[in-house]
């Protein structure tokens, strides 16, 4: 029998007791019976007999309760040095290194803007494209990622301004590079199963746009510096806010 089901059936014990206790507790405020002695000597001797011997009984069904609770948190995970590593690397607390893929996004040349019907907008890199990048990488099984030299979390939002963009309080313009570390292959499937990557692709051959992809065998991701607190805006004192 598996940990999880042991663990489920004593829960269910647990809960079949304490339901055996509840039916014990009510039976003893029961003033139902119709056959109860009608001479008041014998009736408090008789009630304090059931009295006493619901009590014994809810002892040891307490006891019982106590004892299958103990077995399922036996049964609980705990948590380790193996899970608080993991946790790390996933809020970016610590370093990682491994290998992994290197993805390059650039601005096209200013040769490109004599081709017919090009737009300035359509000669940049834009952050949906990073976006598409680093949401391939992530579901193609990324432990670690960092834009432009800085750590990727769960709480990083990047965004551009023409071709300026703008990363945990710091400003970079392009060349974008995008490091992932995980298997290389999972990774580059990932690239090339993207519909926001395969646009982005269809500009490089159009407009050349920059891009490049390289696999390492030992990417060195450093750990995330900056504060991990979620922020969030207020309306001003007297500001009237329409939901």
């Amino acid at each position: 029998m598996n940990r999880r089901l042991r663990s489920t059936l004593s829960v269910a014990s647990v809960l079949a007791t304490a339901g055996l206790l509840f039916t014990a507790s009510a039976q003893l405020a029961d003033t139902g019976d119709g056959r109860q002695p009608q001479d008041l000597a014998e009736l408090v001797t008789d009630e304090s007999d059931r009295v006493s011997t619901l009590t014994d009984r809810m002892n040891s069904l307490e006891a019982e309760i106590e004892d299958l609770g103990e077995q399922v948190n036996t049964d609980l995970p705990v948590r380790g040095p193996d899970l608080a590593a993991r946790e790390s690397v996933v809020t970016g607390s610590r370093p990682v290194t491994g290998p992994g893929l290197t993805v390059s996004l650039d601005d096209a040349p200013a040769s490109s803007q004599s081709i017919a019907g090009v737009r300035a907008d359509d000669l940049v890199v834009h952050q949906q494209d990073m976006q598409h990048v680093i949401n391939a990488l992530w579901a193609g099984g990324a432990e670690a990622m960092t834009l432009q030299g800085e750590r990727v979390t769960a709480t990083s939002a990047f965004r551009c301004s023409g071709n300026i963009l703008l990363l945990h309080g710091k400003v970079f313009s392009p060349p974008y590079v995008i490091e992932a570390v995980g298997d290389p292959d999972d990774l580059q499937a990932a690239l090339d199963a993207s519909p926001g990557v395969a646009v982005y692709q269809q500009y490089v051959d159009w407009v050349a746009l920059g891009w490049a992809v390289g696999q390492s065998d030992d990417l060195e991701l450093p750990a995330y510096t900056g504060s991990s607190e979620l922020k969030h805006a207020t309306a001003p004192a007297g500001t009237d806010v329409f939901s």
